[in-house]
């Protein structure tokens, strides 16, 4: 009895564990605490109804992929990704900028390496439907910049989804090994799935809240569930 008796308390503490490994992180974005920005400008501010981070880009850079504000003390390698963003050009912005708006994910320690996957408001209601089709965008840095995802392999890692300038958007964003889906308004089904990670599913890191050149981004209710 006493034998059976342990062996259903192992199992429970097992389960326990089990549990803690995969329960959620949750981080309202209302404080710039725990952030660390790269090469661009942070701060906190009320928008369109939420506490949110705005993450600006300032526009002095030589590495525009290199721009997002780290979440400090958060390991990342498997499991969802879920938050509100906005995105829109600033005002200073050149014509080309498109309010581009993002997770990085896997950051390696150094910021030599990371996945990427963003949206490009402006060009989710364009009146030209090519630009439509890049709505959102996988790249992976700093092998697999969009210009050579778009140019060797068209149509692979970018997709259309509607999207309006400026306005609150929910994405998650689920990775499994070399795999990642992209989900937008909530839909149940992806936006984008890439099936090649290019560094593999092995890579572990960071995540960031990355923008684009000519960016001025805001970012609420992250939540970060991990998965085995």
């Amino acid at each position: 009895m006493k034998t059976k008796l342990l062996s259903i308390v192992l199992i429970v503490l097992c389960v326990s564990a089990g549990v803690a490994q995969v329960r959620a992180q949750k981080l309202p974005l209302n404080t710039t605490d725990g952030l660390l920005p790269i090469r661009m400008q942070l701060s906190v501010e009320q928008y369109l109804g939420k506490q949110s981070v705005r993450v600006v880009d300032p526009g002095n850079t030589n590495y525009p992929e290199v721009t997002y504000a780290k979440i400090k003390n958060l390991r990342f390698q498997n499991g969802t990704i879920e938050l509100e963003l906005a995105g829109k050009p600033l005002a200073t912005a050149g014509e080309g900028a498109r309010g581009f708006v993002g997770i990085a994910f896997r950051i390696a320690d150094d910021d030599t390496k990371f996945e990427c996957i963003y949206l490009r408001p402006t060009n989710g209601r364009a009146d030209d439907q090519v630009r439509r089709n890049h709505s959102v965008q996988y790249i992976s840095y700093p092998g697999f910049p969009w210009e050579k995802n778009r140019k060797e392999t068209p149509e692979k890692y970018e997709a259309y989804v509607d999207l309006v300038v400026g306005e609150w958007t929910k994405v998650k964003i689920e990775v499994q090994g070399d795999k990642a889906r992209l989900y937008v308004h909530g839909s149940t089904q992806p936006t984008l799935i890439v099936n090649d990670l290019k560094h593999g599913s092995s890579q572990e890191g960071a995540i960031g809240l990355w923008i684009g050149p000519g960016t001025d981004a805001h970012f609420a209710n992250l939540v970060v569930t991990p998965k085995p």
